[in-house]
């Protein structure tokens, strides 16, 4: 029967029993080649090589298409009239099976043409893994290359915050030093105005005169000359390379403005930690200090400070 060829050709070619009954049976006996589609289309099925269960009421081989075996198909009708009619057919083969077996030479012909023909099957479905694969590849770089221009995009936008706020930093601590210049040169006008030029001999202090002795009592004096309140003080300050800055400063700013002073118009590195120091008698001052009034300090109404590293 077809059915049975096909199973002992599938047998033939090297399949499993399990993989061969399946193929005849899910294929309707439809042939070898439908059957070798179904192999090669379902060899990477986890039950593959289960036991083959046929369900009841349709044993192998029985398909849609397929008549009953007991009864005779339209080839077998007109096979057994020829035969009839002929008078070389005996009783016997009237009720066996009207197909004359397959020789061995006939075998191996057939057995070739599937075995070429499952080799074609393959290569074509090799042909069609390796197109699919191609384009799971192209979709794969397509995906990479999107993810990689948006990662890029996202350290470009975090580079340009960076930037603007560094640009926006510099730019404040910039207006934050005009600033302190400004309040100098304007602090420097208002001296200028009021001294004359603010020059050394403007600073100059002159000693009250003697009080002469009174001729009726020698012995006796007048009462002591009141301390004079300076409401200004001359600062001079010696760097770090032993070049010196003069200025003058109001009695009661703290000894910071110094500071800023000499790091708005000294020559000391950007970054440079530096403190004040007063030499005679040496006297560091700290950041408490800093805070504290030139009078109070006692820097009034001159003083020597030397810039010296923290």
């Amino acid at each position: 029967m077809a059915d049975q060829t096909t199973l002992e050709s599938l047998l033939e070619m090297g399949f499993e029993r399990n993989r061969a009954e399946k193929a005849v049976a899910n294929t309707g006996n439809q042939g070898i080649e439908r059957a070798m589609d179904w192999l090669m289309e379902h060899e990477g099925d986890p039950d593959i090589d289960e036991p083959y269960v046929p369900p009841v009421g349709n044993p192998l081989g029985a398909g849609d298409g397929q008549p009953s075996p007991a009864q005779p198909t339209v080839a077998d009708t007109a096979e057994g009239k020829d035969s009839t009619e002929g008078g070389d057919m005996d009783l016997d083969a009237l009720g066996g099976d009207p197909k004359q077996p397959m020789t061995e030479e006939e075998k191996r012909e057939q057995v070739k043409r599937l075995e070429e023909l499952m080799r074609v099957k393959q290569a074509e479905r090799r042909e069609r893994e390796r197109a699919e694969e191609v384009e799971r590849e192209k979709q794969r770089r397509k995906q990479g290359q999107e993810l990689l221009q948006i990662r890029q995009k996202l350290q470009d936008d975090e580079m340009k915050k960076l930037a603007d706020h560094r640009r926006k930093e510099k730019m404040e601590d910039k207006m934050a030093k005009q600033r302190v210049k400004e309040k100098i040169a304007r602090d420097r006008e208002e001296r200028a105005q009021k001294f004359g030029g603010g020059g050394p001999s403007s600073m100059a202090v002159h000693p009250p005169p003697p009080a002469e002795p009174s001729p009726s009592s020698p012995t006796s004096q007048g009462p002591p000359p009141t301390k004079k309140e300076y409401d200004e003080c001359r600062i001079q300050v010696r760097m770090l390379d032993g070049s010196v800055l003069t200025a003058v400063f109001k009695a009661q700013e703290p000894l910071a403005a110094v500071r800023v002073y000499v790091q708005m118009n000294g020559n000391t590195p950007e970054g440079q930690d530096f403190t004040l120091l007063s030499p005679y008698p040496r006297h560091e001052y700290s950041e408490l200090d800093m805070e504290k009034p030139l009078k109070e300090l006692g820097l009034v109404p001159a003083a020597v400070l030397v810039v010296t590293k923290k």
